[in-house]
């Protein structure tokens, strides 16, 4: 049973929060089921769009598909908000689809087009051949997430993609304008497309803000996104070689990340340990303070350029790729970040949209373990 929400016009637009059990550049993992709920409305007016047949038609209902259940604070929760904040937005309802798993997933998406969904956000990288033969065979417009040129069908499938690159920069700008120890350090819970971006991202920034910084990278595991005892333990010992700011890309095992950062001892020159996180906001859970900032990874960005994509007829013809330039990518405002700081991170992030700085995008670890050196 697919549990149903149903988001009118009149809601209040839902602030993004998120980040850990990343779907976004993995295709396996464990299966979960969401709970069975029903909720129903009357929905009001939709949003104008064009058909593949190229007839016009409202969006009045539109639906969303996660692996994982939306109360994760990343991949899953992030993913479900963004599309309930466009839905509010077109005044469409949305029915959410999470906890639907890594599996098969064509029946859930044959049954989501048999209860009216017009488009259909299949919120996972591991879904997009599925969800592209899907949409194929059910003439549903369908977004598919990671699978750049063979995630795009005219009229049918749209892909996103992320340079996720950038928005890490930033991050790394402010790892080196905080660290006391002279030493970041950077955790990843598995070698993932996503994660080795960012890692390179992240270091190019802080490398760019501080001549001679030290740089750590260690890894929990081959796929260890769910290990949160594995995240405390590698972050404890990344803190141990004299990291005094963790920058942590881990799904699950984010949270032990944060937890090593709150109860270890500050390395030799600093006085705290802080974290940064990615994707999405944990600050409601930063009960000791050391949520420096975060990469939010704001995806209904992406989901309304869709939309304006299906209206204009353009609809899965390029890819859309979430970056600084277009609000895609942000990092979260904390207390503990200051005007100065702010304002590199501004006149960096300005230099990026205009071309005047170049994020070098790393495709593999080896790349990232160079620019370590």
């Amino acid at each position: 049973m697919i549990r149903k929400i149903t988001v009118a016009v009149s809601v209040l637009v839902l602030v993004l929060a998120a980040s850990t059990v990343l779907g976004c550049s993995r295709g396996g993992g464990t299966t979960t089921s969401s709970p069975a709920s029903s909720e129903t409305s009357t929905a009001p007016e939709g949003a104008t769009t064009t058909s593949a047949g190229g007839a016009a038609q409202k969006i009045a209902k539109m639906a969303v598909v996660t692996p994982e259940e939306a109360k994760d604070f990343g991949w899953n929760q992030q993913g479900v908000e963004s599309a309930k904040k466009v839905a509010t937005e077109i005044g469409a309802q949305i029915e959410v689809a999470d906890g639907s798993g890594y599996e098969d997933i064509s029946p859930v998406l044959r049954e989501l087009a048999g209860g009216g969904s017009q488009l259909t956000i299949a919120f996972a990288s591991g879904y997009g051949t599925t969800a592209v033969q899907q949409a194929q065979d059910l003439k549903v417009p369908h977004i598919i997430i990671g699978q750049f040129e063979k995630g795009n069908v005219p009229g049918l499938a749209q892909d996103i993609e992320t340079n996720a690159q950038n928005g890490a920069y930033l991050a790394g700008i402010v790892a080196a304008r905080t660290t006391k120890s002279g030493t970041v350090g950077i955790v990843m819970s598995a070698d993932d497309e996503n994660w080795v971006k960012m890692a390179g991202g992240f270091a190019q920034g802080a490398k760019a803000a501080k001549a001679g910084i030290k740089l750590l990278m260690a890894q929990v595991g081959q796929a260890g996104y769910a290990d949160a005892a594995g995240g405390k333990r590698v972050a404890e010992s990344v803190i141990a070689g004299g990291a005094d700011v963790i920058f942590g890309m881990g799904d699950g095992s984010s949270f032990g990340m944060l937890e090593a950062v709150e109860t270890a001892t500050p390395p030799k020159g600093a006085d705290k340990i802080w974290f940064i996180d990615v994707i999405g906001d944990k600050s409601s859970l930063d009960k000791k303070g050391v949520l420096l900032t975060s990469v939010v990874w704001d995806y209904s960005v992406a989901f309304k350029w869709a939309v304006d994509q299906l209206a204009a007829g353009t609809f899965g013809t390029e890819l859309y790729y979430l970056d600084v330039d277009n609000g895609g990518m942000t990092l979260l405002k904390t207390p503990h970040l200051t005007p100065e700081v702010l304002g590199e991170v501004d006149k960096a992030k300005q230099g990026i949209i205009d071309g005047t700085i170049t994020v070098v995008e790393t495709s593999t670890k080896a790349q990232v373990e160079d620019m370590l050196k």
